[in-house]
């Protein structure tokens, strides 16, 4: 099975899962970028994942199911996602026709409270989750929801490729570089990053060890994150208030 992205929107991508002429996409928020893409690989639909409601994730969904009769759509059960066929949750498993795999699914609340991520095989679809240096936004869960999330991701295998769905990586890393300034790792990884990104190159997939070695979201309780958020003169309680604090720095950097 290959997964290749699809690019949208500024810094969207749709990950499309293939093999022979099978797909599957996760979060086509444009049906346009995956209709170019699967006639441009000569590609049939079999199925969509979606993370959570949001319209860059969902607004795809109407058109490709019109393209593709009868494929399944599966999410989250929220009634604001029009066009789902089968709602998931926690621990379920779903088969992907045509690719041979099963996907389990986990839940992600922090982002959003419908917040969905699906493992299939050496690699986790994880939404607006986990970023690559960085997390998601906590537009309707709590820190301490978004906190456990980040932490049942940071406890796969360090070699589970991370597929987040937006290009955010360099922006990330100037504040993960803020929060560590002696993070050889981070100084590396930005290095890398960069580089890729001047030729034009995804920074992604990331794995679980990258991402535990430079992002300050999964490193609240190491020394050197401690030590950045005791100068904010945060409450520094415990691991979800300093995950909270660290949040806000980033909602504001």
């Amino acid at each position: 099975m290959l997964i290749t992205p699809i690019e949208a929107f500024n810094d969207n991508y749709i990950w499309c899962l293939h093999q022979d002429n099978a797909a599957w996409v996760v979060d086509p928020g444009s049906a346009d970028a995956v209709l170019a893409h699967l006639r441009q690989h000569k590609l049939q639909l079999r199925g969509i994942l979606i993370t959570h409601h949001h319209w860059d994730h969902t607004d795809g969904i109407e058109a490709l199911r019109n393209a593709f009769a009868a494929i399944p759509v599966i999410g989250p059960d929220n009634p604001v996602i029009q066009g789902l066929t089968r709602n998931v949750q926690a621990g379920d498993c779903v088969g992907l026709d045509g690719l041979g795999v099963t996907a389990e699914v986990m839940a992600l609340p922090g982002h959003t409270l419908d917040h969905l991520g699906y493992c299939i095989d050496n690699a986790v679809f994880c939404g607006d989750t986990l970023f690559s240096g960085g997390c998601g936004r906590l537009f309707e869960g709590t820190p301490a929801q978004m906190h456990h999330s980040l932490s049942a991701l940071s406890a796969l295998p360090a070699d589970t490729l991370v597929y987040c769905t937006h290009e955010y990586t360099l922006a990330n890393l100037a504040f993960a570089s803020a929060v560590e300034p002696n993070n050889e790792a981070l100084q590396e990884y930005q290095r890398w990053c960069e580089t890729q990104r001047a030729a034009g190159v995804p920074t992604l997939p990331s794995t679980i060890g990258q991402e535990c070695a430079i992002n300050p979201f999964l490193r609240v309780d190491t020394d050197g994150v401690i030590h950045s958020l005791s100068q904010t003169g945060e409450a520094l309680s415990d691991s979800v208030a300093r995950f909270a604090a660290l949040r806000r720095w980033k909602d504001n950097f």
